[in-house]
């Protein structure tokens, strides 16, 4: 089992290497044994060159077929590099089919990936050139919430 999620996670990486030429950032982060616990809050830290035009900010999620819920509630907050609140939120993923719970997203084998926009920051003006920090919190009632196997964000130039 081990060998196929290294695979696969080699395999995904390829691709978000590949066809990324929008992004601005990129980062994914495995949890360890599948299992979020809602205290490890996941900083992903990156800077701005131009803040003249708009961007998106997407999630990057991994789950197995077996992750209970067909949804996923995140809080997010995006911070500037002196730790100021920017914006604040909480969003439901919907990684399943509610009513046939077929998996969304792109799946091989047992583990589908989802690429989400961030309903808040799907045309977000940054302020400034500089460092933000975008803070990930699980805000599921399990505490660990088992069955995400990673998550991360992307910062994109929106195509006009």
């Amino acid at each position: 089992m081990k060998r196929k999620i290294n695979l696969f996670a080699v395999v995904v990486a390829f691709f978000l290497i590949s066809c990324g030429d929008q992004a601005v950032y990129k980062e994914i982060r495995d949890f360890q044994n599948g299992e979020w616990k809602i205290a490890n809050i996941q900083k992903f830290q990156f800077e701005i060159n131009d803040n003249s035009q708009p961007l998106r900010i997407n999630y990057m999620i991994r789950n197995a077929v077996g992750y209970p819920y067909y949804n996923l509630y995140l809080k997010n907050t995006l911070k500037d590099s002196t730790g100021k609140v920017l914006e604040q939120g909480m969003e439901e993923l919907i990684l399943f089919d509610e009513k046939t719970g077929k998996p969304k997203g792109d799946g091989l084998g047992d583990l589908f990936d989802h690429r989400i926009g961030a309903g808040q920051y799907t045309s977000f003006q940054f302020p400034y050139v500089g460092k933000y920090t975008f803070e990930i919190q699980q805000n599921m009632r399990p505490d660990p919430l088992v069955g995400l196997m990673s998550i991360g964000i992307e910062v994109e130039k929106i195509s006009k």
